[in-house]
């Protein structure tokens, strides 16, 4: 598989890619297969107790090599913590009795994180939030703070979504080696003195006969909670020292998820001086983002994550919701294998089963075929008006989330009453943009008064 040649100033992707490392969304490889990384890759394996001493020994060799490369994020330190926590780290995110509800953002509990970057404290969380249809849910996240004292008042959150992963348990971002890796941003938002609240999104992370996490791919209600509820998570917890003030960020995905936060905000978390809300190069427009990628490799899986998600989550209560309506035979067939693997880190057996698929993946066109269309239409952010100034980055060499469509997005809310900052970002594609996109977002956070 190749990689676009975009590498930010932080150094060059690892040459060796765990079994659960992380990728952005939605077709976030592009035609023919090829994926472009937001960042270096440092490297990620799903945690599991009782990991062999030679994996480990193995990893802990790369991860000297890795500290020579870079002394302001002490990578090779923070990654050889990360592998000594692998050992305990598993009944963290388990849940084996029945938990009774509480109110959203509910912290469950929480444990440091030896290998936080250097100048902050960080924290794993398991908190209550609730899902699009009401129901009480269990969802891990990250929440980091820098360190001393924090200002009268708190700190400013800011509450992150992240690019598709996957949609299996083993592909949370939690529950890698350098959990914070795929929070884009992170050094310019702790160095201004914000709190960041990392969700996994419901369905990622947490674990275990009653781990109560529903499909969230794409539901974009499920993902605002979700998202909501880390920043309340984040505040619970003693030595974070957040306030109040809200700031939401999300790439792709997590572009989507920011987006229902922002529109559920006022009603489902008023407690929140809300500001303002960044995001790059987001997923709107769903059923024309489906159109314009299913005819690749990349569509195909991004495809599988979300029909598989839409019908766990809709279709026990609305007719048709069911993958046989939407999808051929062999799509169907093979829906839970490939939700069972994460985005980049098991892209080459994603090719393997999703390859054969091109071109014979959909049995009917989801923006036309109810409920699919309604179903789409319902996840698409957009339907109301946001009541806090917006900032939208988009790539203009973007294959994956079209600029058009983020284009089309950009005129709707700005039509309905949106204050919209839009930033184009030149010679970026997909995988970069929320990186290269970050002088401008602090810039715009300093103009909602907000540290920059």
């Amino acid at each position: 598989m190749s990689t676009e040649n975009e590498i930010p100033s932080g150094g060059a992707p690892s040459s060796a890619t765990p079994p659960a490392a992380q990728a952005p969304l939605a077709s976030d490889a592009a035609p023919g297969g090829t994926v472009e990384p937001p960042h270096p890759r440092r490297g990620r394996v799903r945690r599991r107790v009782g990991l062999g001493l030679a994996a480990i020994g193995l990893t802990v060799a790369v991860v000297v090599g890795l500290a020579l490369a870079s002394s302001f994020w002490n990578i090779g330190g923070r990654l050889a913590e990360g592998v000594a926590e692998q050992q305990t780290e598993g009944s963290f995110y388990r849940v084996d009795a029945p938990m009774a509800a509480a109110a959203p953002g509910t912290l469950i509990r929480s444990e440091p994180i030896a290998n936080a970057p250097a100048g902050s404290t960080a924290w794993r969380v398991l908190y209550h939030s609730t899902d699009v249809h009401g129901t009480d849910i269990v969802v891990s996240g990250v929440v980091v703070a820098p360190d001393g004292d924090a200002p009268p008042g708190g700190r400013p959150i800011v509450s992150w979504g992240h690019p598709t992963t996957g949609t299996a348990v083993k592909c949370a971002p939690s529950v890698g080696i350098d959990p914070f890796d795929l929070i884009e941003g992170l050094k310019q938002l702790l160095d201004a003195g914000y709190v960041v609240a990392a969700t996994d999104y419901s369905g990622l992370g947490v674990d275990g006969p009653a781990s109560q996490t529903p499909d969230s791919y794409l539901i974009g209600v499920t993902e605002g909670n979700n998202i909501l509820d880390a920043a309340r998570a984040a505040r619970a917890l003693d030595g974070a020292g957040a306030g109040t003030a809200l700031a939401l960020w999300g790439h792709s995905q997590g572009g989507q998820a920011a987006l229902f936060a922002a529109q559920l905000a006022p009603a489902y978390a008023p407690e929140f001086d809300l500001k303002g809300v960044a995001v790059a190069a987001p997923a709107t427009g769903l059923a024309a983002l489906l159109k314009a990628d299913i005819s690749d490799i990349s569509g195909v899986t991004i495809g599988q994550y979300a029909f598989a998600a839409f019908a766990s989550v809709y279709g026990p209560t609305t007719p048709g919701a069911e993958l046989n309506t939407i999808l051929t035979p062999p799509a169907a067939a093979l829906t839970d294998q490939m939700n069972s693997l994460c985005l980049l880190g098991e892209n080459k057996e994603l090719h393997t089963l999703g390859e054969p698929l091109i071109g014979d993946y959909l049995a009917a066109d989801p923006a036309t075929t109810e409920p699919w269309a309604t179903l789409l239409t319902q996840n698409t952010p957009g339907a109301t008006h946001l009541t806090v100034p917006l900032f939208v980055a988009q790539g203009d060499s973007d294959t994956l989330v079209h600029p058009e469509v983020t284009a089309a997005f950009v005129q709707h809310e700005r039509d309905i009453g949106t204050v919209v900052t839009a930033e184009t970002i030149e010679g970026t594609g997909h995988g970069l943009v929320a990186d290269r996109a970050m002088p401008a977002v602090m810039t715009w956070l300093g103009t909602l008064g907000l540290p920059n």
